[in-house]
């Protein structure tokens, strides 16, 4: 089974990706480390660090190879990212079928206004962030309403966090069980 975590920055994602393999003992791949692989082992860059919408494009055909070659292979994976965009986990569906359980991760309008500082502050609960773009409060609400548009149109599973973090959170954690 590939397991999908997606979703905007500061979501949870890698924490969801730690809880499961502690959980499911399956491994799992940060789509940040991927990325960053690249860009500090190629000479040539291909993108730059901050190029959302290249990168996500430069890196769909590795991840559908990886998925593809896990499938092949009878193995389990986690696979997490904000690269893994809505309209590429509608193409990966469609190639896998059954064999992908996939959830985006998402901040209401609401917990973005009540929590704004918390959300910063709790970036480094699994991973140190040597630097980290802080979205001003408009445009990270801007960024989740779009991310939910995304999902809708491609029909792709979500988990909206509207009040209390920590008891949503224990419904991702369900859902891939």
């Amino acid at each position: 089974m590939i397991f999908l975590i997606a979703g905007e920055s500061h979501t949870g994602k890698t924490l969801l990706a730690q809880k499961l393999l502690e959980i499911h003992h399956y491994p799992y791949i940060s789509l940040d480390h991927l990325k960053m692989g690249l860009l500090k082992g190629l000479n040539s860059r291909p993108f730059e660090v901050n190029e959302d919408i290249k990168i996500a494009k430069f890196l769909y055909p590795i991840v559908k190879s990886i998925l593809q070659t896990h499938l092949e292979n009878d193995q389990n994976l986690i696979l997490e990212g904000i690269y893994l965009y809505p309209k590429y986990i509608d193409l990966l569906i469609k190639e896998f079928k059954n064999k992908i359980k996939h959830l985006n991760l998402l901040f209401s309008k609401e917990y973005i206004v009540k929590n704004y500082e918390l959300i910063y502050e709790k970036q480094n609960v699994i991973e140190r962030r040597l630097f980290t773009e802080k979205l001003n409060l408009n445009d990270l609400i801007k960024d989740h309403l779009n991310l939910k548009k995304e999902c809708l149109k491609y029909q792709c599973n979500f988990l909206e966090f509207k009040e209390n973090y920590e008891l949503e959170f224990q419904k991702a954690l369900k859902f891939f069980s």
